[in-house]
């Protein structure tokens, strides 16, 4: 896997075949065109002369091994409203009803 860094932005450019499938399910696994992305938080340190990978943690995601459901309160919106993230600055439109997101480790909040 090539990794290119450009001020803030980072490439993978897979090399092989593998790699390819490999990056397309992390592609699908992190990014949701209808709703929210998910973020990379790194985990633990990486020391190039003693380490052979870097660890990567998927915010959003439960570990496999928990099988605990979401660790946010269910709250709905109690009427069509805009919410948003007072870290990232992120903005979503709810209907009545709609379950208020999680983002950035809280749950969003209502502006409307």
């Amino acid at each position: 896997m090539k990794i290119n860094i450009d001020k803030n932005l980072v490439e993978f450019t897979p090399e092989t075949a593998d790699e390819k499938i490999k990056l397309e399910a992390l592609w699908k696994t992190v990014v949701d065109c209808v709703r929210f992305n998910k973020k990379l938080v790194p985990v633990g340190q990486y020391v190039s002369a003693k380490d052979t990978f870097a660890r990567f943690a998927i915010e959003g995601l439960e570990p496999a091994s928990t099988g605990s459901k979401d660790a946010y309160p269910e709250v709905y919106a109690a009427s069509d409203c805009r919410c948003y993230c007072q870290t990232c600055n992120k903005y979503v439109e709810l209907k009545k009803g709609d379950r208020i997101p999680p983002c950035c480790g809280k749950l969003m909040e209502v502006l409307d």
